[in-house]
């Protein structure tokens, strides 16, 4: 399939047309020097579109880089510093971008929400969390109750910790609301839905009374790693479906 293909193909499942308060310019941000004739035979996927992915794909041999976190965030900057690095390492190596930032935490079931809600077993999901408009987690219950230390590592993969856990709710937890990434103030969404536990990716230093004064719990369980999941979920459905060659570029932050 050619990136033109590829992008009609991403559409399909991932409707950006029904996100459109999302700052991100979601699909192609960098497009290859053909993208209506050249086969794109390998995908590479990440999290976060830098200098660093860019060149991991192509040393890969990829022809493309499919990620959460683009280059575009709504204003325009100067190519210039470490953008234009970023910008070089595509150009130079006919690596093509593709972006997909809001569509990617709310899809069922490619999305991070909704993958972490089938890690940890959720069942009677619903949509849950509103930003800028747009309903982008996800919230439901667990067949049967599970401690806050059991939720945090059903949410992660083996081997991983999570940032933070804040166990100031119910010792025996049923009904959980996610939202990855950076949406640690979304525990008030959380806290006024009635919910037992919140899962996202991070919390600051100001929430943390807020929270204990609340009375939930809430699991940071990282920003990067808990938006590793709905870029591996598109990977495999690319392999299944498509049959083209995929590589996910793990470059954790720490974060």
């Amino acid at each position: 399939m050619t990136l033109n293909e590829l992008d009609v193909y991403f559409k399909s499942f991932l409707k950006p047309e029904n996100f459109l308060s999302d700052p991100s310019r979601n699909g192609i941000q960098i497009q290859n020097s053909a993208p209506d004739k050249t086969p794109v035979t390998k995908i590479a996927f990440a999290v976060d579109a830098c200098e660093q992915t860019a060149l991991a794909a192509a040393k890969a041999g990829a022809q493309l880089l499919f990620v959460h976190h683009g280059l575009f965030w709504g204003a325009c900057e100067t190519i210039t510093g470490h953008v234009y690095k970023r910008y070089r390492a595509f150009l130079q190596n006919d690596v093509a971008l593709y972006a997909c930032h809001i569509p990617l935490d709310a899809n069922n079931p490619y999305g991070n929400n909704y993958g972490l809600a089938s890690r940890i077993g959720l069942t009677n999901c619903a949509p849950f969390g509103e930003w800028r408009g747009m309903e982008i987690g996800v919230k439901g219950e667990l067949i049967a109750p599970v401690s806050v230390e059991e939720l945090a590592s059903r949410a992660l993969l083996p081997g991983e910790k999570p940032a933070c856990i804040l166990p100031f709710g119910k010792k025996e937890i049923r009904t959980v609301g996610i939202i990855s990434g950076g949406a640690g103030e979304d525990w008030v969404q959380a806290s006024d839905a009635g919910l037992d536990a919140f899962i996202t990716g991070e919390v600051q230093h100001e929430q943390y009374h807020c929270i204990q004064e609340n009375g939930i719990n809430v699991i940071a369980g990282g920003h990067y790693r808990t938006e590793t999941v709905g870029v591996n979920l598109v990977r495999e459905k690319v392999e299944k479906e498509l049959k083209i060659n995929t590589i996910f570029i793990d470059i954790p932050t720490g974060l």
